[in-house]
């Protein structure tokens, strides 16, 4: 009878708005029935604890004629209120270890993927299937900063989900690229820190098909709320489609690199690029944040000398908040970018930027960069 009373509370929970987002795999239904038994636990602490205070307040007070006990080091209370909390807490402990023990164990997985954290964005590398993207927040600008109405999934939908077949053990390596992030999706009972210059492993097997969606749960910088995580769990059948497409995009990818391209496509797709990886910080309108991060539109950089400019979008701009892209971004995208930002707003260049330019500009990197350790 208590038995099946705890399992309709249990699954009767799992509907109430306000409780754990419903599991999607094991362990995430493990830690949601591990909460709700400590919580149960710790209800009836309190109605035990609480109604007896309250009977002894009552009942035995000096209004009714009682008069306080006194009496000093009965054995028996002690050994009764020290059994009693021990019993209860190796009763709470032992579910408990024996779940943190399976979040722990990344053994046998049936694939690895590395994840990395950006300012702000996130990497993923299928190490089984040489495949390499980047997830960045799709939500139109117009409905952060503008009067559009929010969608569905405000804040919380990539331009690249992360795919993974549904009942395979998937073990992540996490880390970052800049500052400390932490990749959290609450349905796969996945939170792992990630942390430069280390790499934390974490796994979830997901056993059911659909989107699950979280967040960065580190305090990472000003757009922190503006860096969410989609995983979206699909048959076996529908992801090895998906690793043909992107390795089918990827080389598609290497074809635009060789490629010249007109005006018209390089804005066209530098206002894309532009969007997905700049607006955050210089915003939509190219005139970024007064004291914070400097304004695109009118500035020497993008109004002078167009290798000056693309060497700033190749690397960066050290101690600052300007990263380096040419890990993120291919020849093609930095080209469009570099044109978009020096043919919009108050910019007027007319210039152009191709491929071959940015390829040019990576390998006079590198040999200025291989030069002192050759001397």
């Amino acid at each position: 009878m208590m038995g099946a009373a705890l399992a309709f509370s249990q699954s009767t929970l799992a509907d109430y708005a306000y409780n754990l987002q419903t599991p999607a795999s094991q362990v995430a239904q493990d830690v949601f029935d591990l909460h709700n038994l400590i919580m149960l636990v710790c209800l009836g602490i309190f109605v035990v604890v609480f109604s007896a205070m309250f009977y002894s307040l009552l009942k035995h007070r000096k209004s009714l004629g009682h008069k306080a006990a006194n009496f000093h080091e009965n054995t028996t209370v002690e050994i009764i209120w020290t059994v009693i909390p021990f019993v209860i807490l190796m009763g709470m402990a032992y579910p408990a270890a024996r779940v943190v023990i399976d979040m722990k164990d990344t053994t046998n997985p049936d694939m690895t993927v590395k994840i990395t954290g950006f300012q702000w964005k996130w990497s993923y590398d299928y190490l089984n299937d040489d495949i390499s993207f980047y997830s960045n927040l799709s939500t139109p600008r117009e409905q952060i900063v503008g009067t559009a109405e929010k969608g569905e999934h405000y804040l919380l939908e990539v331009d690249e989900p992360m795919v993974v077949p549904v009942g395979k053990r998937v073990r992540l390596l996490i880390t970052a690229n800049d500052v400390i992030h932490s990749w959290w999706v609450p349905a796969l009972s996945v939170k792992q820190d990630a942390i430069p210059g280390f790499i934390r492993d974490s796994w979830f097997k997901a056993d059911r098909i659909g989107t699950y969606r979280g967040q960065c749960a580190e305090l990472c910088g000003k757009d922190h709320g503006f860096m969410p995580i989609v995983v979206e769990v699909v048959s076996e059948e529908d992801y090895k489609v998906w690793v043909e497409k992107k390795k089918g995009a990827a080389a598609s990818a290497a074809a635009d690199n060789t490629r010249t391209f007109d005006a018209a496509e390089l804005i066209a797709r530098g206002e894309t690029v532009y969007q997905a990886n700049c607006a955050a910080c210089h915003q939509a309108d190219g005139k970024g944040l007064p004291g914070v991060f400097p304004a695109i539109s009118g500035s020497k950089i993008a109004t002078g000398p167009i290798a000056d400019h693309i060497n700033v979008i190749l690397n960066g701009r050290p101690g600052t908040a300007m990263a380096a892209f040419a890990g993120q971004l291919s020849d093609a995208d930095i080209a469009a970018v570099v044109t978009y930002q020096r043919n919009t707003w108050d910019n007027k260049t007319g210039d152009l930027a191709q491929p071959a330019q940015i390829a040019a500009a990576r390998g006079g990197a590198a040999g200025e960069a291989a030069a002192p350790a050759a001397q």
